[in-house]
């Protein structure tokens, strides 16, 4: 049938170089052909994030989860990544500050700078009925915005909060960034791993551009 041909890119392609290459700790693998937008693409799960310089789609599905996407207007360099909580022990880009040390770090090796970078940002849901005495979504968000703040690093847009699950797009090299708001009751997979982080989570501590939907 021609829908399979159309599914599969050609032979020797930009994706068979991606496959080929080596992937650093943390770095996503999941390279596919992505037919809905005609391009290549990359999956992140959570704990992952990955860095380009084409416009090839990174995309994630979020819950309670951020998708932090970064871009520097000078360089055409973007990434995204993952996280499930703010913080928690180890070296793990399922945890907030070590995912975006990853993600700077990352582009600030391709070329990128912290003078010229740019956030979109995407998710903290409550996914989960009667989840809220956790506040996984809520504490992401709060995180991230000040993590941001603290870094100097503008906040464009963002599509966060709320009871909505998201599947994110986000192309790197020209800053373009896609959400689609998904139907509560179709989230299995995302209450799994959102009920996953709330058992890792700790009681809290006191203490500009545009987004297009598809």
């Amino acid at each position: 049938m021609a829908l399979v041909s159309s599914l599969s890119p050609p032979a020797g392609s930009r994706l068979d170089a991606l496959k080929g290459q080596a992937r650093k700790p943390g770095e996503a693998s999941f390279f596919f052909y992505d037919a809905h937008f005609k391009n290549d693409a990359v999956k992140i799960l959570p704990g992952e994030y990955f860095v380009h310089h084409e416009d090839m789609l990174i995309m994630t599905t979020l819950g309670s989860c951020i998708a932090a996407c970064l871009w520097d207007r000078n360089a055409k360099i973007g990434g995204m990544n993952h996280f499930m909580l703010p913080e928690g022990a180890g070296d793990s880009g399922r945890y907030g500050s070590y995912a975006m040390e990853l993600l700077i770090n990352e582009m600030m090796k391709r070329g990128a700078s912290r003078m010229t970078m740019e956030a979109k940002v995407f998710g903290g849901g409550q996914v989960i009925s009667g989840m809220n005495t956790m506040n996984v979504g809520e504490r992401n968000t709060s995180f991230v915005i000040e993590y941001l703040k603290t870094e100097r690093i503008p906040i464009l847009s963002k599509d966060v909060l709320d009871v909505y699950p998201r599947k994110v797009c986000f192309l790197p090299a020209s800053g373009k960034a896609m959400v689609k708001r998904l139907a509560p009751t179709n989230a299995d997979a995302l209450v799994a791993q959102d009920r996953a982080a709330a058992q890792h989570a700790v009681p809290a501590s006191t203490g500009g551009g545009s987004v297009d939907l598809f």
